[in-house]
């Protein structure tokens, strides 16, 4: 899995956006797809990250989202 920048993914009725990315960590926030301006940021490892997301899939176009 390559983990990016601005990557959204979706797992069951969540929603995380990646919003930097370090070599061993991740910064993320969780969004909620009807205020996407809204949310709580998280900084976490890589390992932990991929942990969270595990099953999840990624959303190709955010647009559909309204974001």
């Amino acid at each position: 899995m390559k983990l990016r920048q601005n990557q959204l993914w979706k797992q069951g009725d969540q929603f995380y956006r990646i919003v930097h990315l370090e070599r061993l960590s991740v910064d993320y926030k969780t969004v909620d797809p009807k205020d996407p301006e809204a949310g709580t940021h998280h900084s976490v490892t890589k390992k932990e990250f991929c942990r969270l997301i595990k099953g999840a899939e990624e959303v190709v176009d955010p647009r559909l989202f309204g974001m």
